[in-house]
């Protein structure tokens, strides 16, 4: 039969490690300090919005002007990269290619949208091109991501964030 106590019953008496499973109001914070395991801890979320129209007709990579900062509390921490770019191209048989960076090196690989789905006859489609990429940095320094395209048929026009479009960014520090 299980005891129940109440603060004017001697709760100061209990010792640690006596509660097994107890029953929490909803209300209730644990400390942080309290909290152990091999689990990861998100520890600190930054998020990018970027609604600027960038346009390409080349096969060589520029900025989409979507970039994120953020400074991991220790080496030992991994960087969640979750990106999405919104992309248009203007003529059929047009290809899009997007690439992340963490300050000037390549992180996920590239992916191309091959020849995207027309949305009429005049070869003109929009498409949202989203990746997620777990980082490991082993570093505690200032790291700016970011992402870049180009059209990767090398015919026709592409666009980041035509018209309305915006692209988001977010960063996650996830503690060891």
């Amino acid at each position: 039969m299980p005891t129940e106590i109440s603060g004017s019953t001697g709760v100061n008496k209990i010792q640690d490690g006596t509660v097994v499973n107890a029953d929490i109001n909803s209300s209730a914070a644990i400390a942080g300090s309290k909290i152990s395991g091999s689990f990861g801890k998100v520890l600190q979320v930054v998020n990018a919005v970027q609604a600027t129209e960038v346009t390409s007709n080349s096969a060589s990579y520029s900025d989409t002007g979507l970039t994120a900062s953020i400074t991991p509390s220790a080496t030992s921490s991994k960087v969640l990269v979750i990106a999405s770019n919104d992309c248009t191209k203007l003529s059929a048989d047009t290809s899009v290619a997007i690439r992340c960076y963490r300050d000037s090196t390549e992180i996920g690989g590239t992916i191309i949208g091959r020849k995207i789905a027309d949305t009429d006859d005049s070869g003109k489609s929009q498409s949202v091109f989203s990746f997620t990429i777990l980082d490991s940095p082993s570093s505690t320094s200032a790291l700016t991501f970011k992402t870049q395209f180009c059209n990767a048929s090398a015919s026709g026009t592409v666009r980041i964030n035509a018209g309305s479009g915006s692209s988001t960014m977010t960063l996650m520090e996830i503690g060891a």
